[in-house]
């Protein structure tokens, strides 16, 4: 391949994958400190040309991307196609010549071609143009919430390594620094006093804007994103990575967060996946392990089977604008999609579907008109207005039947 590649990545809908690309295509989901479509543009030297998302994401995707949307650009020579429910940038990939394609054996789905426009064209539109296969035995598509977590630890330590070329600010002063390996804080960013950063284990990197207050304690691998705020006497765990614009306290190991989320009391929270907008109540935590040390089994849409997640380690995945109250317990493996508000003193259990409004007197459907009030309340007290195509997606998923 050229030194940067033309590329097109689609999301093809497959998979129960709801709780992660409701608002949005798979290939934004983040599962590392990056994105999908971030983490293989960087890795793979690439140049997005064109993105393709099933139409309900149509409008939002072309709010937050330049790229045109579900339409091929004229383009001369091979393209690069890429499925985005890949989040590493295979070696297959990178090797990929003109006219070849590598496919997931297990699934038959395609993970990525090389070939003129028109070819990729016809792939797009469901066709099967001739094309030289390449099979690859190992899963390497998600097709369930869980593998956020499955993918979760070659995505970070990639993403750290890609991440630790850019710009670096001055040297943190009174705090204590453990280990050897690189502590990246990026320009811009307050680091109080009193802060612990432990990299035996892996690099910490810290992006512009964010802040770390005292007594935090980070221990790498980690990643903190830009305008998050690691607050008073927190714990972040290895394996974690923070998005854009959160609030982080207590006992945070092993998460993901996709951005501008809350959780911002005590309480452990770990081997999990949050989306945008969830805010957790005072002293809510989550189980990540089992009694039993056995493997952890999950439901990943409601009337869904249960189904082994092939992970010892799994806490949750909470969907965009998930709420809990004050002392909630999540228990291991639980699925939470869009929308959802628990207020019960039970536990949250198995998968709990969009719009559920769960408190003591019963479970019922979460009132649009109240949520969209309650979602502008929150959106802007981060001072961002929901868009018309964000609320009309929004209404689209608590359609009933939807």
């Amino acid at each position: 391949m050229p030194d940067t590649t033309p590329a097109i990545f689609f999301d093809d809908g497959r998979g129960s994958l709801a709780p992660l690309r409701d608002l949005r295509p798979i290939f934004d989901v983040r599962t590392g400190a990056l994105t999908i479509l971030d983490r293989l543009t960087r890795a793979l030297s690439l140049e997005p040309i064109a993105l393709f998302v099933q139409p309900a994401l149509a409008d939002l995707a072309a709010e937050r991307h330049d790229q045109p949307i579900n339409a091929l650009p004229q383009v001369e020579g091979p393209v690069l196609l890429i499925n985005g429910r890949c989040p590493l940038p295979l070696d297959v990939i990178a090797a990929l010549e003109p006219g070849r394609a590598a496919v997931e054996t297990a699934s038959g789905d395609l993970i990525a071609a090389y070939a003129d426009v028109e070819t990729i064209r016809a792939l797009l539109e469901g066709g099967a143009p001739d094309l030289d296969t390449i099979d690859v035995h190992d899963r390497v598509l998600m097709t369930r919430p869980w593998h956020t977590r499955t993918f979760r630890d070659p995505s970070l330590d990639l993403d750290l390594g890609l991440l630790l070329a850019e710009l670096r600010g001055p040297e943190p002063e009174g705090c204590c620094l453990i280990g050897d390996q690189p502590l990246h804080v990026a320009p811009g960013v307050t680091i109080h006093p009193a802060s612990v950063f432990d990299t035996k284990a892996g690099p910490i990197v810290i992006a512009p804007g964010a802040t770390v207050r005292p007594r935090a304690t980070i221990i790498g691998p980690a990643y903190i994103g830009p305008g998050s705020t690691v607050l008073d006497a927190a714990l972040i765990k290895p394996h974690t990575a923070i998005g854009p614009v959160c609030k982080v306290a207590g006992e945070v190991g092993g998460t993901v967060i996709q951005g501008y989320s809350n959780k911002a009391h005590d309480g452990h929270l770990g081997d999990s996946w949050l989306g945008e907008w969830v805010n957790l109540g005072a002293a809510t935590v989550n189980s990540n392990l089992l009694n039993t040390y056995g493997e952890v089994t999950a439901v990943a849409e409601p009337g869904a089977p249960r189904e082994r997640t092939g992970e010892t380690f799994f806490g949750c995945v909470l969907a965009d604008h998930t709420k809990t109250a004050i002392g909630t317990r999540i228990m291991t493996g639980s699925i939470v999609h869009t929308g959802a508000m628990w207020a019960a003193t039970a536990p949250i259990s198995g998968c709990v579907d969009r719009f559920t409004w769960a408190t003591d007197a019963g479970v019922r459907r979460y009132k649009l008109n109240k949520f969209v009030d309650v979602m502008r309340a929150a959106m802007a007290r981060r001072t961002v207005e929901p868009s018309e195509a964000y609320t009309r997606r929004i209404a689209q998923l608590a359609a009933p039947g939807d």
